[in-house]
């Protein structure tokens, strides 16, 4: 089945064909002068129809001569722009079998010939009677031929021809010796009607040069009608009929179909429609209105309001009213609140509950909220339980709590939430326990003990109680002693003998809790020095020991400034020295802290869990989800974020990992870096929240929106990278991963460095080809300098290179660089100094500076400082972006780009598109036509356009497939001599 029968096969007829007439010898007033030859063969004659009409006709009946060949030429006939016509034949012929004694010769049959000309310039004797230049249409046969003895039996038949190119045409018949005479000839062409389908307006559309053509007219949406798909067009068959169209309208927001789906209606007031579509209007929800037609939206009545997440079709509602039967119990310095629900909850059911603490002072009214050291558990906002927990509070104080209701409106209206209060006073608190004791010095008989006072004491210590007893004998019975101070000497103990020691601190409230048992022993004899030593007051001990720590310092300082001066490489040392620099803030790697855990909490703050609200998964990453959320921080008004999650099951070493991102991150502060909002780490699941960039990553972003910036676009694109990429090499971080994926985009097409995940610590099970193993890890070989490849060493001039590749990207709308050659050859044509050309329309100047970036030398790459300044100029000097490169721009020996496809090795149109990465439009050139490469090979710019071709970027890239499929026929063609 051939491309048009299956289409025809799926679609069926939305209109019938309207036909427009060139010519009717039916209605011919005077004689026709059609020219004859030989004047012995057709003769005009008056006639009458079937319906007894008087009418012109031809004539010829030279049966009993032989070898007859008359030929009959209508006048000229002007074509008017069409490219086929119809000729419709009435005729009549004698059965040759009805006429006796005539030779062999006689014919029940004739031909229909055409002649194309620009002018009426036919003679007698030209063009020649003759088929070529004649063009022949058929062989014209009746369905009743008739006797002598019978009336003449009319016949009608159609044929048609084209496709037509000059201004007009001649018709001709041809008889070879039949007895038969032409009623009328009619000529006509085929139209489709003006017509209305799927909301939208398709013009009147002459049909193709072919039966089997197939004509797109592009529609236009009826009024208050909006595009839902595109390309937006029907199809006009060979027979005058439109096909099921291709694309729709829709009715736009406010206004609903009619009249049978060939109109939009505005919504009457108190209906409307929120979205375009389908849909009717339909009556405004509760507690809203409208008073004006086409309304999208009813507005909510006074004091109601819709939440940012409610659809236009749900009711407005009302915050809620306080909690009800707040019940406080105090129990030392913490109390328990419990409470029920509003009475009214505003006609929503996310109702939640937000708890305010506040401490009054001794003078009556004043209340200031409460410290940060106040623990409320499960969390202080966003509560769904009725019930918390409230700790740390101070002893003998007064409390004031508001548990506030809220719920999806309560940040719409313009009062504060309602809320319900309870005033409350604390007991006085036994204090906490002491935190670890330490052994002074001892005797035979005697130990000198010291103790830190207890972190909580909850009022004035009176006193501290030490209790004792022989290691390994629970029998034994344990001693007490008192001090008001918090050191003590015990004496009467056992000679090298190992005590349990324990001490608590007492306040009015009473005693506290002991400390945890810790083993001291008494010396086997005395020892005169240590009984002097003990003499002295333990503030010289603590004093000493000061001095011993900054002693130790000293020694640090001084044995890595020896390593230094042996050589030594070590990051630590390094980092050390450009940290006491003055005056110059650099990074501090997290993973020189003994403990990572501590970089977390100097350079990310800790944000709680209650804050975060996850909406969305958008991603994964290598540790977990990445999500999209929102952040409401006191104070602050809610923001989008993203969030990165650390999956379930986690090992303390992914924790590190996954937490060693935020430790770099906080440390920059740049418009062009990624922003830490804060971590979540004493919640699950730990948590990283940054900045939300609503475009993404760049290189699936330029790869959307191919063709769609503007040089100056792009190049801004790139100096807010530099920027960023010069302050990150200012503070002396290199970061080892730059590449377009690793770059995002917000609405503003402001581009941020990102990921810094420490790509260089990635397992060696990492499925990602992107990182490919190389000696010491993984590594991005397409985007990295040859030194960190050879020999790992990674430095700001190995960014320089990165970013040299990420300025190709950019350049080449997310092309992938060196396309699909594998790792291996990429590092063997880099070593031999190849380098990647200039992406198509790339300026000069540009590819200049990525050729700058990948010289071989890293001494000699150009600082980021100068990156930047060098693109600043070309902003201001727009003219010198207008000098396109090309492949021999530059010192350094491009890299050849990919083979041309060769066409002839393709089986089907779709088959060369795939290899030109345009497979999304093969449905495109189907539906027109263009399933030949010869039909190809003759397309245009306008052809790409009219089929649905409409990015910039896809164009130039088929249409410079289509110019070197040109070459390959040309050189195809045989050698004419």
């Amino acid at each position: 089945m051939d491309y048009f029968a299956f289409l025809c096969s799926c679609l069926l007829p939305l209109a019938l064909a309207v036909e427009e007439t060139l010519m009717d010898t039916k209605w011919a007033t005077s004689e026709l002068a059609w020219t004859s030859h030989p004047e012995t063969g057709w003769e005009e004659v008056s006639g009458y129809d079937e319906a007894m009409n008087p009418i012109r006709t031809y004539q010829v009946c030279n049966v009993r001569e032989l070898n007859q060949n008359n030929w009959l030429r209508s006048g000229f006939i002007m074509r008017q722009s069409v490219h086929r016509v119809y000729v419709e034949i009435k005729f009549t012929v004698r059965d040759c079998n009805s006429i006796p004694n005539i030779p062999g010769s006689c014919k029940e049959t004739f031909n229909l010939f055409y002649y194309e000309a620009d002018s009426d310039s036919a003679t007698a004797m030209s063009p020649f009677w003759m088929e070529n230049p004649y063009v022949k249409v058929d062989t014209i046969a009746p369905d009743e031929s008739f006797s002598r003895l019978e009336s003449g039996r009319v016949n009608t038949k159609v044929r048609s021809f084209g496709p037509l190119s000059k201004n007009g045409f001649y018709l001709a018949f041809q008889d070879l010796g039949a007895c038969m005479s032409l009623i009328s000839v009619r000529v006509f062409y085929k139209k489709c009607p003006t017509t209305i389908a799927s909301f939208a307006m398709f013009p009147e559309t002459v049909t193709g040069a072919e039966a089997t053509s197939l004509v797109i007219a592009p529609g236009t949406c009826i009024p208050n009608a909006l595009e839902v798909s595109v390309p937006l067009k029907l199809y006009c068959n060979g027979d005058g009929e439109w096909m099921v169209p291709v694309g729709a309208c829709t009715c736009a927001a406010g206004f609903e179909a009619a009249a049978k789906d060939t109109q939009c209606l505005a919504c009457s007031p108190g209906n409307f429609k929120s979205r375009q579509g389908d849909g009717l209007c339909i009556p405004c929800p509760p507690n809203s209105r409208t008073t004006s037609n086409a309304a999208t939206i009813c507005s909510c009545r006074s004091g109601y309001y819709r939440a940012d997440s409610d659809q236009p079709e749900m009711a407005c509602s009302t915050v809620p009213s306080p909690p009800r039967n707040v019940i406080s119990n105090v129990n030392e310095t913490s109390v328990v609140l419990e409470w029920s629900e509003p009475q009214d909850s505003g006609g929503r059911d996310d109702l939640l509950y937000n708890i305010i603490c506040k401490k009054c002072g001794t003078e009556r009214g004043i209340c200031t909220r409460c410290d940060d050291n106040v623990e409320i558990s499960p969390r202080h906002l966003g509560l769904t339980e009725k019930r918390v927990y409230v700790s740390n509070l101070q002893a003998h104080t007064r409390y004031s709590f508001e548990i506030q209701a809220v719920n999806g409106v309560s940040s719409k209206s313009p009062h504060p939430p309602p809320f319900a209060a309870v005033n409350i006073t604390t007991n006085q608190a036994a204090p906490s326990a002491v935190p670890t004791v330490h052994l002074m010095g001892a005797t035979a008989s005697t130990m000198s003990l010291s103790w830190i006072p207890p972190e909580k004491p909850n009022g004035i210590i009176l006193d501290y109680e030490i209790k004792y007893h022989e290691k390994g004998h629970p029998e034994a019975i344990a001693h007490t002693v008192t001090s008001q101070h918090s050191s003590f000497r015990v004496e009467g103990l056992k000679t090298g003998t190992t005590y349990m020691i324990q001490v608590r601190a007492r306040t009015v409230a009473g005693y506290g809790k002991y400390s945890n048992p810790q083993d001291f022993s008494t010396n086997l004899q005395d020892d005169p020095a240590k009984n002097i030593q003990e003499q002295l007051p333990l503030i010289v001990g603590s004093a000493t020991a000061g001095l011993v720590f900054i002693i130790a310092v000293v020694v640090i300082i001084l044995v890595c400034f020896r390593k230094q001066r042996n050589g030594s490489e070590s990051e630590y040392t390094e980092k050390l020295q450009q940290y006491i620099t003055p005056g110059m803030k650099v990074y501090i790697d997290p993973f020189t802290y003994e403990d990572p855990n501590e970089a977390v909490r100097e350079f990310a703050k800790e944000i709680d869990i209650s804050c975060v609200k996850i909406e969305e998964v958008i991603g994964a990453g290598e540790f977990g989800e990445v999500c999209r959320g929102r952040l409401k921080l006191p104070g602050r008004r809610e923001i989008i974020v993203a969030i990165k999650t650390l999956k379930a099951g986690y090992t303390e070493r992914q924790r590190r990992d996954f937490l060693s991102e935020a430790s770099i991150m906080g440390q920059f502060d740049h418009p062009n870096i990624i922003h830490l909002e804060g971590v979540v780490t004493k919640s699950r699941p730990v948590m990283i929240v940054t900045e939300f960039m609503e475009n993404g990553a760049l290189d699936s972003f330029l790869r959307l929106n191919d063709g769609q910036f503007t040089v100056i676009q792009l190049v801004g694109m790139l100096r807010g990278i530099a920027a960023g990429m010069k302050y990150l090499s200012d503070m002396n971080y290199v970061h080892r991963d730059l590449a377009a994926r690793n770059i995002l985009v917000n609405s503003n097409l402001v581009c941020k460095v990102s990921d810094f995940g420490l790509s260089r610590f990635l397992e060696d099970d990492t499925t990602d080809p992107t990182y490919t193993s190389s000696l010491g890890g993984k590594i991005p070989i397409r985007w990295t300098a040859p030194e960190a490849i050879a020999y790992r060493k990674f430095t700001s001039a190995s960014d320089v290179w990165s970013y040299g590749i990420v300025m190709w990207e950019v350049m080449s709308y997310g092309e992938r660089p060196y396309w699909d050659m594998s790792n291996q050859d990429v590092i063997n044509a880099v070593e031999q100094d190849y380098r990647l050309p200039p992406p198509m329309d790339c300026p000069t100047a540009l590819h200049q500076l990525m050729l700058d970036c990948w010289v071989k030398d890293r001494n000699l790459r150009p600082k980021f400082a100068q990156i930047v300044n060098t693109l600043d100029k070309l902003i201001r000097n727009a003219a010198s972006l207008k000098v396109i490169s090309n492949v021999h721009s530059g010192v350094s020996q491009p890299l050849l780009d990919r083979c041309v496809p060769d066409y002839t090795t393709f089986t089907t149109v779709g088959d060369w598109l795939d290899a030109i990465k345009m497979s999304r439009y093969k449905d495109n050139f189907l539906n027109a036509g263009f399933a030949s490469f010869d039909l190809v090979a003759q397309m245009t710019a306008e052809d790409l356009l009219r089929i649905g071709v409409t990015l910039a970027g896809h164009q130039k890239k088929i249409l410079s497939s289509i110019q070197d499929m040109r070459l390959q026929m040309n050189q195809t063609l045989p050698v004419q001599v």
